[in-house]
């Protein structure tokens, strides 16, 4: 069964082995990240994880038994009790329910590791299957419709519950 990791050091080769292997599958629906990332992956990945010691960020992996990199899960802009979450699952993963399953699951850490009590979210209007996530997991449509590398997107937020009688 796949494992959620907070993004360490030794991610790196798995994680740009997941980033090449599928940057033409990601480019279809979300914005390609530029020759640049590849070019210079130890330094952006060495600038995340120093963005995640300030609390600014909390990036995270979906990692295979063998240990690949099957997804990344991310929550930004961590302010004031709420972040950003974004996500991608590697294709050959993609049908199997397992960004799903994580979304949720990062309801949870969101609540107990990082206090968070809001996440919100944006997709493509074309990204059916980032949409379907969203929905699947109760992030509601905001109402807001985001331009996302020149796409139509639409805004989503997910209150998270927390307490004794709450739960996510």
């Amino acid at each position: 069964m796949p494992e959620l990791q907070r993004l360490r050091p030794d991610h790196a080769p798995a994680l740009l082995a997941f980033e090449q292997e599928n940057r033409a599958f990601f480019a279809a629906s979300v914005p390609d990240r530029g020759d640049d990332y590849f070019t210079h992956f130890a330094a952006h990945h060495a600038e995340r994880l120093a963005e995640q010691a300030t609390g600014a960020c909390h990036f995270h992996v979906l990692v295979a038994e063998d240990g690949e990199v099957l997804g990344r899960f991310n929550l930004v802009d961590v302010a004031d009790g709420s972040a950003d979450l974004g996500f991608r699952l590697a294709e050959k993963a993609t049908g199997r329910g397992l960004a799903t399953a994580t979304v949720r699951e990062l309801f949870s850490l969101s609540t107990t590791a990082y206090a968070l009590t809001t996440l919100r979210a944006a997709a493509a209007v074309t990204n059916t299957a980032s949409r379907a996530v969203l929905t699947r997991t109760g992030f509601v449509p905001t109402g807001e419709e985001p331009i996302l590398s020149g796409k139509r997107g639409v805004g989503y937020v997910r209150e998270l519950a927390t307490g004794p009688s709450g739960g996510v």
